[in-house]
């Protein structure tokens, strides 16, 4: 909720109901009870506040990454990690643009995966083969989430590596992979108008925010623990 507007601000007032991101070229991020925001929508009637609360990072994330590839209506999108925070906002963001998804995750997350409007496989060896009898003509690009080790495979199911991203691997460079990131030297620029087209999908009951857990600010260890076990299923939230 908004609590104050600053010089030049006339599409928000005091009071209204919003969700959003901080500038995360200056900050990186932030995990306070306040705090100043770069962008901004209406919260949807549909999230709740830990869903809204948690979905502007990932939201920018994914269209960034979705931005770079080019999916777009008749793509067809992989996505390694398609069971975490990013990766469940991916889908639902390429599904709405008319992609069609296959989503790797383990075997108890590819129900939940399908939910959302991917094709779920398991990740790890024989991944080709895999993917190649859901789909026979083969993927178009591909967007790698897990940063597990996975790339040479990756690669090797698209024309080239420049069809590939990745937002997790810090050694794709060495596989002709761009590597996203949204702050810090050779950050992309920020695709902060995701979060308004993600709202209004949203408001439609075309996107939601699975939750796997909502921690208090002091139990923030805990939060990072979790995220770094990997095994999270949706997005990890922090609240006052």
């Amino acid at each position: 909720m908004v609590d104050e507007i600053g010089d030049g601000v006339t599409t928000a007032r005091v009071g209204d109901e919003v969700f959003g991101i901080t500038d995360y070229a200056q900050m990186g991020g932030a995990n306070a009870e306040y705090a100043v925001l770069a962008a901004w929508a209406r919260k949807p009637a549909t999230l709740t506040w830990e869903q809204a609360g948690g979905a502007a990072g990932n939201i920018e994330t994914a269209t960034r990454v979705l931005d770079r590839l080019g999916v777009k209506d008749g793509t067809t999108l992989l996505i390694e990690g398609a069971a975490g925070g990013v990766g469940t906002t991916a889908i639902q963001l390429a599904v709405a643009r008319g992609a069609a998804v296959i989503g790797t995750a383990s075997d108890r997350n590819h129900e939940f995966v399908a939910s959302l409007g991917a094709i779920p496989t398991t990740y790890g060896p024989r991944l080709a083969e895999r993917v190649h009898t859901l789909v026979p003509g083969g993927v178009d690009v591909v967007l790698d989430c897990a940063g597990s080790g996975s790339m040479p495979d990756l690669v090797g199911l698209v024309a080239s590596p420049d069809r590939v991203v990745s937002i997790a691997d810090i050694n794709a460079a060495a596989y002709g992979v761009h590597l996203s990131r949204g702050s810090g030297p050779g950050a992309d620029t920020p695709a902060l108008e995701g979060i308004a087209a993600a709202s209004e999908l949203a408001e439609r009951s075309r996107f939601t925010v699975p939750v796997a857990a909502v921690f208090s600010l002091e139990e923030a260890a805990a939060a990072h623990e979790l995220s770094e076990s990997r095994h999270a299923r949706g997005k990890i939230v922090l609240k006052p």
